[in-house]
């Protein structure tokens, strides 16, 4: 499917950086034969971390290279600008000759290279003559496999059903109407089970745990990986987007086949419960949590140091290294360290954090946009506060006052001080005239509002000093949202929904539903109980890369994701900069739920058909 041959695949090493340190120690020249490569151990293994660096792509500087903050409702990409194509996106201007984030090509190369790879590392006899060489040869097979899946998971959940290509690597010199070069897309439950049973393969082939390897091997493949990523597949796969979605009547191949199953199937919900428990029965996971000098628990420090304590008791893959310090940067404020104010939470995700008290301040909006508030919440929309609180200063704008933990743990907003002391404590000003404001830069933040979670209080661009740390992509507290979910649609009332639901509000700081201090009434029957389970994801994930599939995947995202856009007032000074004020107006097409295939991709396949709509 990917005409890229082994020769430029080996050039693309000399460009690529390892995904830890020792993994890539040497590099060679553009003159190698893939026989040389297969050879040697050192080159082998530095074609498999190759292959981690095409399929597992550095997310970490948001505001170009990936959509999936800047076209979800919790965030903004700040920069209006041409150049932005989440920009573009959310204004409706692009089409499937517009090639933007096309992933497509380089996934498939990600699984072309892999299961060379698989096929070949076994005739690798400096690997073999090691004492351990067939114990490597099976591990570095699961990792090309645990790899080849994930790739595949990718495409699925960018593109909808896709191409599976088989085991046989098709030369690159292949004739264009060769029938390898012409497959059409396997249906989407399809995709699924190869995906499943792939990871499945490789769990077996891999160490469980990250703990279960060299300290310099962190971030690469473990059984508990591949789990995880079975969990959030099978999640997925279970949802209204794809189980029994009747608005995909029509989407088939040329030949009739059906895409997107017509019936819904309540047992694929009982499979991705099954598989989110089947990694918390694993036993070598827990929520990460801190305390304070009393020994109470810090639900703050918990949720912010979760992402900054590296290969802590949460964290099920990750990146051994990566461009963090691009996502910090981004979220630096301009004028107090050098920061580009470049990603900013909405006014939407600002309203769903609840107080202290665990009510949500806004139960809905009126025709014209304004919230309508909730009472017992003891929310204010108006005014300055006059007394400090544990987390917020004296002359905080009430909006701010008397929040959740994890919203100060997730949003710098106007008028809090900036996570960095190194040179005292500075104030975050994104009103027009305000250190980061409009005034005088295209770097401000276009909703008032900064991001704060996952970036770390060492940082500080002005000084070119960062926090040199991994990169969390799959991480326990998840999983427990991931059960919680599917177990509600298949066993509404089950106690463990409410069990694992609330582990994840305890660690948090709120009030939890049904016990504990303060508690809250249980929501009563599956639909509310739908509802809050969405909502707990939507504040404990923010800002993780899954809310923009979430809203997709349950079919809401015609609702969420288009319409007027919300945040503070930039092009003014306070007291006017607090009202909320239109930033941007979105548009949401139905046929937005999958991107488009890129136009070259058909232009290549005459029997690969389009996604609906495009």
């Amino acid at each position: 499917m990917n005409r890229i041959g082994v020769s430029l695949f080996l050039l693309t090493i000399l460009s690529l950086t390892a995904c830890q340190k020792k993994f890539l120690d040497q590099v060679p020249d553009d003159r190698l034969s893939i026989e040389q490569v297969f050879s040697r151990r050192d080159l082998t293994e530095q074609y498999l971390a190759n292959i981690y660096n095409v399929v597992i792509k550095d997310h970490a500087g948001v505001t170009a290279g990936i959509p999936w903050i800047g076209c979800a409702d919790e965030g903004d990409v700040s920069y209006d600008r041409p150049d932005y194509n989440s920009y573009k996106i959310n204004l409706g201007n692009w089409n499937a000759s517009s090639d933007y984030y096309p992933f497509w090509g380089s996934y498939y190369q990600g699984i072309r290279s892999a299961t060379y790879f698989m096929a070949n590392v076994g005739k690798n006899q400096q690997i073999l003559n090691e004492g351990n060489g067939k114990e490597l040869v099976k591990q570095y097979t699961g990792e090309a496999r645990f790899l080849r899946a994930y790739a595949y998971f990718l495409l699925l959940q960018q593109y909808g059903p896709v191409m599976l290509v088989g085991e046989d690597v098709i030369p690159p010199d292949v004739s264009a109407n060769d029938p390898r070069m012409n497959l059409p897309r396997s249906s989407f439950d399809e995709c699924v089970d190869y995906i499943v049973s792939e990871l499945d393969k490789a769990a077996t082939e891999l160490p469980q745990h990250f703990t279960a390897q060299a300290d310099l091997d962190y971030g690469r493949a473990t059984k508990t990986a591949c789990m995880a990523v079975k969990a959030r597949l099978l999640l997925y796969a279970a949802s209204p987007l794809y189980n029994g979605n009747r608005d995909y009547a029509d989407f088939k191949n040329k030949d009739g086949k059906q895409l997107i199953n017509q019936t819904a199937d309540v047992t694929k919900w009982r499979k991705a419960a099954d598989a989110s428990k089947a990694l918390i029965t694993e036993g070598v996971f827990s929520l990460y949590k801190k305390y304070d000098a009393t020994g109470k628990p810090d639900p703050l420090v918990s949720c912010r140091d979760l992402w900054l304590d590296t290969w802590n008791s949460e964290w099920i893959f990750a990146r051994a290294k990566s461009s963090i310090s691009a996502w910090e940067r981004t979220a630096t404020p301009r004028g107090i360290a050098a920061g580009f104010s470049a990603t900013g939470p909405t006014q939407q995700l600002v309203d769903q954090f609840e107080m202290e008290n665990g009510q949500r301040p806004i139960t809905g909006y009126n025709g014209d946009g304004s919230p309508v508030i909730n009472p017992a919440s003891g929310y204010k929309e108006t005014g300055m506060s006059t007394t400090a609180t544990k987390y917020t200063q004296v002359g905080t704008y009430n909006m701010y006052v008397g929040r959740e933990p994890r919203f100060y743990v997730t949003v710098n907003y106007p008028g809090c001080l900036w996570i960095n002391t190194s040179e005292g404590n500075k104030v975050i000003q994104t009103w027009f005239s305000g250190e980061s404001g409009k005034k005088g830069s295209w770097d401000y933040s276009r909703t008032g509002y900064l991001n704060r979670k996952n970036v770390s209080p060492l940082t500080n661009p002005r000084l070119s000093k960062y926090a040199d740390r991994g990169y969390l992509m799959f991480r326990y507290g998840e999983v427990l949202l991931n059960y919680a979910e599917a177990l509600n649609e298949v066993e509404p009332g089950n106690n463990e929904i409410l069990q694992y639901l609330n582990m994840i509000r305890e660690r948090a700081g709120v009030p939890q539903y049904g016990q504990g201090t303060n508690a809250l009434p249980v929501p009563a029957g599956q639909s509310a109980m739908r509802e809050a389970i969405r909502h707990e994801r939507q504040v404990e994930l923010a800002f993780e890369y899954l809310r923009y599939f979430d809203t997709r995947r349950w079919k809401i995202a015609e609702q969420t994701d288009g319409g007027p856009f919300w945040g503070m007032n930039v092009d003014a000074d306070p007291p006017a900069f607090y009202r909320r004020t239109v930033f941007e107006t979105r548009v949401f097409r139905r046929n937005y739920y999958f991107f488009p295939i890129p136009q070259s991709e058909l232009d290549k396949d005459r029997n690969l058909v389009q996604n609906p709509g495009w």
